[in-house]
């Protein structure tokens, strides 16, 4: 019989395994896989100590700006505990009350009145008592505390602005425009007109009549000796010895009302006028 050969692709696989001498397979080199777990292993510790010392770089600037604050409120606190300790203390006590701003009170009248404040930390004076002490002064209509370290306490009054005087069976009572009672005297009190309005100081008649005089120029109020108003809309002035009439109307643009009664008396001076009548700003009329 012929002999039969085979193909190479007719053959089963080869195994291409190297075999030992013995014939038995070839064994893994052991030392490349610990080799690889050593360098895993060394990598994972080696990423853990970057990590640990980014944290601790991390925590070391927040620990830095933590005490830098601490350090900068700490030292406000204690600045500011130390400049309220000095404030409340007798080393900053009022000595010297100065009362400015009074042209019709007595400054040393006032001043002896606050005589209790005397004392006092400055920081510690008590408004209330200011209050109460000063209510005994009408003319005080309102006021203002101003410290002055280390021991002076400045008082600035604002005075009432007297407007005229109402006659009454206790005799003539001098009243700001509020109708406030300023002082009582059983005769007319120089420099003040004498009021006659009806309704008295509760009316709306006398609430026109102070807006008027608040109104006039101080060379013209010091010339005017009588105010009279029965309505808000008809107010008159009486002007010196000569009797003068201004009929003013309401109160309304007294400002303008002002200036054109001044410019009439320049022009035509009551010796010489009857009656100036500037009831409508822009015609004021003098007979």
């Amino acid at each position: 019989m012929p002999r039969q050969t085979a193909s190479v692709d007719e053959t089963s696989a080869v195994d291409t395994r190297a075999r030992p001498l013995d014939g038995g397979f070839a064994a893994e080199d052991p030392d490349a896989g610990g080799a690889g777990l050593r360098d895993v292993w060394r990598a994972s510790r080696a990423r853990r100590r970057a990590l640990s010392a980014e944290v601790r770089r991390f925590t070391v600037r927040q620990r830095r700006r933590r005490n830098i604050w601490i350090g900068v409120i700490s030292a406000f606190l204690v600045m500011g505990l130390g400049t309220a300790g000095v404030a409340y203390s007798p080393l900053f006590a009022v000595e010297k009350i100065d009362v400015v701003g009074t042209s019709q009170l007595d400054p040393a009248a006032v001043s002896a009145a606050l005589g209790d404040q005397v004392g006092v930390p400055l920081a510690m004076v008590d408004d209330s008592a200011v209050k109460a002490a000063l209510v005994r002064f009408p003319l005080v209509e309102s006021y203002t505390l101003e410290a002055r370290p280390p021991h002076d306490l400045v008082v600035r009054i604002v005075e009432r602005t007297p407007i005229g005087a109402m006659q009454s069976a206790a005799g003539f009572t001098v009243v700001d425009a509020a109708g406030v009672a300023l002082s009582t005297t059983p005769d007319a009190p120089a420099g003040q007109p004498v009021l006659d309005i009806a309704g008295g100081t509760d009316s709306t008649a006398f609430r026109a009549a102070g807006r008027v005089v608040r109104s006039l120029p101080d060379a013209v109020r010091a010339q005017v000796t009588a105010v009279s108003a029965s309505t808000p809309d008809d107010v008159t002035l009486t002007l010196g010895a000569s009797g003068s009439k201004v009929v003013w109307g309401s109160a309304d643009r007294s400002a303008e009302k002002a200036v054109v009664l001044d410019r009439l008396m320049q022009k035509s001076p009551p010796d010489k006028a009857k009656e100036y009548d500037v009831t409508s700003p822009e015609a004021g009329v003098v007979r």
